[in-house]
């Protein structure tokens, strides 16, 4: 079952921080990626390459941690435990050019040919913010 994101972590994940997602390998060990990440005040959503690791592990197994500091203070953040419901390549150009106007200023990501986009939605399960009030 998810759990509300409280306005803050809103308007934390508004900012351009990066987000350490941390999925499960095959053999159960762990992997951890650093990524862009946003929110559409329900959900967690990230970006990422189809046929990259991370998306292979969370098509096997939907659980993942995530872990996001600000760039300016490391004691201000969110830790953040949840499951992604979807895996769609349905809006996610259009998602990863909005990220990298967030992130770089610019709203063209450079895809490389034949490269398909996925976007990933993630239900938190648990938050922990850190400095944030």
């Amino acid at each position: 079952m998810g759990v509300p994101i409280p306005p803050e972590v809103q308007a934390f994940l508004g900012e351009p921080v990066i987000a350490h997602i941390a999925t499960i390998m095959k053999d159960g060990s762990p992997q951890a990626t650093p990524l862009w990440v946003e929110t559409d005040g329900t959900s967690v959503l990230v970006n990422t390459t189809r046929g990259r690791l991370k998306e292979a592990n969370l098509q096997r197994d939907p659980r993942v941690a995530l872990s996001i500091l600000s760039p300016d203070n490391n004691y201000r953040g969110v830790h953040m435990r949840g499951r992604v419901t979807e895996i769609t390549e349905e809006g996610a150009v259009e998602q990863i050019n909005g990220l990298n106007l967030k992130y770089r200023g610019n709203p063209n990501y450079p895809l490389q040919l034949g490269q398909a986009r996925v976007k990933v939605v993630i239900e938190p399960t648990h938050i922990t913010p850190m400095g944030l009030s």
